[in-house]
């Protein structure tokens, strides 16, 4: 896995390259320590993952990831910060991020990586306790109104909760396949692009409210 680590402390940064490669899963093919350097080095390395600070001088990492996605909707964006501010997690969540993790869960690090590569969304601990309050619906939502199946809403509650495809399959007594056709039904349906934005959806507008 090629990844680009972008951290305005070098010392954080050169850690994270250190004990990611440790792992031998993981190649750090790039460094910068600010958000044009993310989009510049994200544009020219296309790596599978880019693990990225929020916090920098200048651009901010939300600014640099919202570009960075711009141009390229299929990238994967994993932050990592020390700050679990409530507006940079929805700006996060909002904008497409694939993961939102606190740099005090180090040892989470490399397997978020291993997750976000599987197509899982990635939150620790201390940020999954935090969305049910952040992403307060408004009002009663009506799935038979969007042509949700409850078996396509069981789906989509596993997919909010970081569960992988194979989990979703044994945990409901399906197929793989069938897994993912209900996703894309889902995503068809909802009119979203990805399960990072099933999960926020989720959260936005159903999440209480079944």
């Amino acid at each position: 896995m090629n990844i680009i680590v972008i951290d305005d402390d070098k010392l954080v940064a050169l850690s994270l390259k250190t004990i990611l490669e440790s792992t031998g899963n993981v190649t750090v093919a790039a460094m910068g320590e600010s958000g044009q350097q993310a989009i510049e080095l994200y544009s020219s390395i296309r790596p599978d993952v880019i693990l990225m600070d929020i916090r920098m001088d200048g651009m901010s990492g939300i600014e640099a990831g919202e570009n960075i996605l711009k141009n390229f909707p299929d990238a994967r964006i994993l932050y990592l910060t020390t700050f679990s501010d409530d507006e940079y997690i929805v700006k996060a969540l909002n904008m497409g991020a694939k993961g939102y993790i606190l740099k005090q869960d180090f040892d989470g690090i490399a397997p978020a990586l291993e997750a976000v590569m599987r197509g899982q969304s990635v939150f620790g601990e201390k940020i999954i306790t935090k969305l049910p309050e952040l992403m307060v619906p408004k009002e009663k939502f009506d799935f038979a109104a969007h042509g949700i199946s409850d078996k396509e809403r069981e789906v989509l509650e596993l997919v909010a909760k970081g569960h992988s495809n194979k989990e979703i399959a044994g945990q409901l007594y399906l197929s793989e396949g069938t897994v993912r056709n209900y996703i894309s039904s889902l995503l068809d349906k909802l009119t979203l692009r990805d399960r990072t934005q099933l999960a926020v959806y989720y959260y936005t507008e159903v999440k209480g409210n079944s």
